[in-house]
Parts: structure tokens; sequence; C-alpha cells
């Protein structure tokens, strides 16, 4: 070893530039990562709102041919309202299926926090922190 003490300055400052170098680029994949799981988040509730829009569309056209089937058990006995009957509850079944779908999509999709990166993020915290202690308790 150096009896001037360069040699550990040079070792120390050597570490301590890559320990920054480390840092950064932790940091970036961090933040990537919370960027693209909040991306994927985002996507999945712009699905189940569609999906509750289709279902909401599709409770209209039921609730219509709902009023049409009325209409036509009020105008005619049988044929022609239980067919109607039949199409407005085939309508309506389908609205139901979408509105689960659709509410399962959105409530994948919430809370919007990046839940993995965070836990990744604190992972890497905490063995940084452990490696110092070690590192300390030499």
């Amino acid at each position: 070893m150096d009896t001037d003490g360069r040699g550990d300055q040079a070792s120390t400052a050597a570490l301590v530039s890559r320990l920054s170098e480390q840092v950064t680029t932790l940091v970036r994949d961090e933040l990537t990562l919370a960027r693209m799981e909040l991306m994927a988040k985002g996507r999945r509730a712009g699905k189940g709102a569609g999906m509750l829009s289709a279902a909401g569309v599709l409770g209209m056209y039921g609730l219509g041919a709902l009023l049409v089937t009325a209409g036509a058990a009020l105008a005619l006995v049988l044929p022609v309202w239980a067919a109607a009957l039949i199409v407005a509850g085939a309508l309506l079944a389908v609205a139901g299926g979408a509105a689960l779908a659709g509410r399962r999509q959105v409530r994948q999709a919430v809370p919007p926090m990046p839940e993995q990166a965070l836990a990744s993020g604190r992972q890497d915290v905490d063995a940084f922190v452990a490696a110092a202690r070690n590192g300390r308790n030499r």
C-alpha cells in the first residue's frame, strides 16, 4: 500500500464515480419500469371504459326493445311481443356481460400507482443500505 495515501484516494474516487454511475442507471431503469407499468394500467383503464360505454349503448337498445315489446304486447296478444321480449332479453344479457367485463378491467387498473417499480425501488434501497452497513463493519 502507498505510504502517501494516494492509492486509497484514487480507489475511493473510483468507487464514488462507479457508485454515481450505478445509481444513475438504477434510477433511470426504475423510472422506465414505472412508466411502462403506468402505460399498461392506462391501456387497461381505457379498455374498461370502452366496455362500459358499450354496455351503456347496449343497455339503451335493450330499454328501447323493452318499450317496443310493451307496445307490441298491448297491441297484439302473443306472437309479436314474445319475439320482441326475446330480443330485448338477449340485448340486456349482452349489456350485463359487457358491464361486468368493463368493471373488471377498470378495477385491475386502479390505483394507477407503479406498484412493481415502487417495490423494486424499495428492494434496491434496502440492498444498498445493507451493503453500506456491511462495508462499514469490515
